[in-house]
């Protein structure tokens, strides 16, 4: 993945341009959301990409609870603060953007957690359409098309195995709950070596702003994030 492509480091923080960020949604997630172009006004980080940067400086524990508390901006300083149990990423300001809790045994191996890092952004990509499209016709409602944005909210990993040089992930469940104008997307998936698991998590992701279902609107959506990509891929 040369995960070092897509950050630096100065004055022991994190940086991350907005070339950086969204070629990592792009070339490695395949995370073409308008949010992660280099010209949107709302840019966002990719959370996969803060991910996978923890995963590489703290090594990979048994079981990892993140709660995802606010959207990065490109050149942003960020710290990460670690201590035994936790770990949080704050700016220059103290202002929160990722809280990281952890228990049990701990491999500090970067070979590792590239590939789990790598394996597991190319699922989360993954997420549209192939999973929220289904979800959101079952349930009748849908992301604002114009202006789509599906936001973490918190993962969780755990492995029952840490003795191994890598694993596939596979979605194992999906679900989507609405509120009023709120949806709630839980994805569980697990963590395989060839037939066996070696370890399983969740992430939670929010939508705001749904509203009644249109099979026209979704696949207007569909039609043009699927253009974006081959553009992308033919450049």
């Amino acid at each position: 993945m040369q995960l070092e492509r897509y950050y630096s480091e100065q004055d022991g923080k994190l940086l991350f341009t907005r070339q950086q960020a969204s070629d990592f949604a792009k070339r490695v997630a395949g995370d073409f959301n308008p949010i992660h172009d280099t010209e949107a006004s709302r840019f966002c980080v990719p959370g996969d990409l803060l991910l996978s940067i923890l995963l590489a400086k703290i090594g990979i524990s048994e079981h990892i609870q993140i709660h995802f508390n606010g959207m990065i901006s490109a050149n942003t300083p960020l710290k990460i603060v670690e201590t035994e149990h936790e770990v949080t990423v704050v700016d220059e300001n103290q202002k929160l953007y990722l809280t990281l809790t952890r228990r049990g045994a701990v491999r500090h191996d970067p070979a590792l957690a590239n590939e789990i890092a790598q394996h597991y952004v190319q699922f989360s990509g993954k997420n549209f359409p192939h999973i929220m499209v289904p979800l959101m016709r079952e349930q009748q409602m849908m992301i604002n098309t114009d202006r789509p944005l599906v936001m973490y909210e918190n993962m969780s990993l755990s492995f029952d195995d840490l003795q191994i040089s890598s694993a596939e992930v596979a979605l194992s469940s999906s679900t989507m709950s609405v509120n009023g104008k709120r949806g709630k997307v839980d994805l569980s998936f697990d963590f395989m070596v060839g037939d066996r698991r070696v370890g399983h998590g969740c992430k939670t992701m929010v939508a705001s702003g749904l509203r009644p279902y249109c099979e026209d609107a979704i696949q207007d959506l569909v039609e043009r994030f699927n253009a974006r990509k081959q553009a992308y891929c033919t450049t």
